[in-house]
């Protein structure tokens, strides 16, 4: 948790979001820290927020909600929930390009804002939450449950998105934990729904803290944990699923590590594979790790397997890993970007011991082979079919 304080000058809402970047995320010129959604919701709150409200945000990607609540609307306290990492670094750096300041984590009443998980601590007393809506029905679902669950009952939740990634089936999610649900009109392309009137949670719902789904995978006999921001769910992704038919031709490594690992069935599939390896499960989302967590504790495997949440292995010594595995993003958000896949190429780069190798299973169209053997090391081509290609970058020594 995180606490800082208020801007030492008043802001203009242009100003904090001509300051924003994304940062440690992937920055381009294409690639934008804030979109209409945010400037929508916080026109939206204004009326609403006084200095003393209990004011949560959820999905603030890089600061622009939480920053301007904080330094145009008066609130003199945020507690925000950021499922990803480089979001949650985001808002720090873009919060001290802004001239604000870290408070004594002992001064309760500090002005700023707090940085919690999802659940009852972020929520507590909430009268207004301000979400980024996000792109899975399981995740908006899980959000609005704890939403309903642990604010205060007359909460208010204003969720925005981009229209052309809204559906009808988010009414009806959010539906099932609030009586009233009102979609506002668009604003460059824009909109906002209004969720008031939170219903109770019923026993079946009743389920403390915030557990992932668990579901069998028959092909693979293993079972899935999974919460509902992880990309596929518990399904197996049929890159990863390509990727795992050449299992039996990957080194034994004492280290090896699933970078980007979802649920973590790579993590898992290997560990069971090779007994004596110890093996590392690592993403940027809090979500995944929580999910990978639940897989290994399912599987058996919680001793042989560490979750770690972190910017493409930041926090992982250098030359430590004898394997990496791995199945990149090509999106960033709703953008088709390269530049994730680079940045975990660089990073495996980074981590691997000479000699060590690089799995990586990506999409045929993209040309992922001269950058791997630039930034990794000499890479070959190890199978492909119609849809994917499995290349092998053995890092140099």
């Amino acid at each position: 948790m995180t606490r800082w304080q208020e801007p030492v000058a008043q802001n203009s809402l242009e100003d904090i979001f001509g300051t924003l970047r994304r940062h440690p995320d992937v920055e381009a010129p294409n690639l934008q820290a804030w979109d209409a959604t945010d400037r929508l919701l916080l026109e939206a709150a204004a009326a609403r927020l006084t200095p003393d409200t209990r004011l949560a945000v959820i999905g603030d990607r890089y600061g622009a909600l939480t920053l301007g609540a904080l330094g145009t609307l008066g609130v003199r306290r945020v507690r925000v929930h950021e499922d990803l990492i480089t979001g949650e670094r985001a808002l720090r750096n873009n919060a001290a390009a802004l001239g604000l300041a870290a408070a004594d984590p002992g001064a309760v009443d500090a002005t700023g804002f707090d940085q919690l998980a999802l659940g009852e601590e972020l929520l507590s007393g909430a009268g207004t939450v301000l979400l980024q809506l996000p792109r899975t029905l399981a995740e908006l679902d899980e959000i609005a449950d704890a939403v309903a669950r642990h604010a205060a009952p007359d909460v208010v939740l204003l969720a925005g998105g981009r229209i052309k990634h809204m559906s009808l089936g988010m009414n009806a999610v959010l539906a099932r934990h609030f009586q009233t649900v009102q979609p506002q009109l668009a604003t460059q392309k824009s909109r906002i729904i209004m969720a008031s009137g939170a219903r109770p949670a019923t026993e079946a719902t009743e389920a403390p803290g915030w557990r992932p789904a668990v579901e069998h995978l028959d092909e693979l006999d293993l079972d899935v944990a999974a919460h509902g921001a992880v990309f596929a769910g518990a399904k197996l992704d049929i890159g990863t699923r390509f990727l795992l038919t050449f299992l039996p031709e990957m080194p034994q490594a004492r280290h090896a590590i699933d970078l980007g690992c979802g649920t973590g069935i790579l993590a898992a599939m290997y560990a069971r594979q090779n007994p004596g390896a110890r093996v590392t499960a690592t993403d940027r989302s809090a979500a995944a790790v929580a999910s990978a967590q639940g897989t290994a504790r399912a599987n058996g495997l919680e001793d042989r397997i560490t979750a770690l949440q972190d910017d493409a292995m930041s926090t992982v010594p250098a030359g430590s890993a004898g394997l990496v595995l791995l199945n990149p993003p090509f999106h960033l958000g709703a953008s088709v970007h390269a530049g994730a896949g680079i940045k975990l190429f660089e990073a495996a780069a980074r981590v691997l011991a000479p000699g060590g190798e690089l799995w990586t299973v990506f999409n045929r169209h993209l040309q992922y082979l001269p950058t791997l053997g630039r930034l990794v090391g000499p890479t070959t081509v190890r199978g492909s079919n119609p849809k994917f290609t499995v290349a092998v970058s053995t890092r140099r020594p």
